[in-house]
């Protein structure tokens, strides 16, 4: 009887995890973002990007943002059902590297798309506006409290 209990729970949770990003609950889909970023090759993760503290990659990334990403990572990158917050502490504290890596190479188990046709350039100029994201202020905090940013 033991063993049929753990059986059940082993085929529930294989259920729940093979789940697409959208069914999961929102914890696993945190989790996820840490572990598609921790996949990223050490000789990858390490790659400087060429456009970093640049304002003009910044520019051009978040127009590549809106032209690329917005259907499932939302206009202002606060995440959805489709896709997690670019905001959120794990990918903020992320290298540019393995950043570039995800977007070069997709996750496509979790519908995250292959970018590695957009030109190299660009796909930096997308970490670049990823990195200059802040996290979205707090609904329950007051207005003063709330900090205000070009890229929200």
């Amino acid at each position: 009887m033991i063993r049929i209990g753990t059986a059940a729970i082993l085929i529930s949770a294989t259920f729940v995890l093979a789940q697409s990003p959208d069914k999961l609950p929102s914890s696993v889909a945190r989790e996820s973002v840490d572990i598609d970023i921790l996949k990223a090759p050490g000789k990858a993760a390490s790659r400087h990007n060429p456009f970093e503290n640049d304002p003009q990659a910044v520019a051009a990334g978040a127009k590549l943002f809106k032209l690329h990403c917005t259907e499932c990572h939302g206009p202002r990158a606060q995440g959805g059902k489709k896709a997690p917050s670019l905001r959120a502490d794990q990918v903020q504290q992320a290298s540019s590297g393995a950043l570039f890596w995800i977007l070069t190479n997709g996750v496509v188990r979790r519908g995250m798309p292959v970018w590695s046709k957009l030109p190299e350039p660009q796909r930096w100029q997308l970490v670049s506006y990823i990195k200059s994201l802040h996290p979205l202020p707090d609904r329950g905090a007051k207005p003063d409290q709330a900090k205000s940013s070009v890229n929200d």
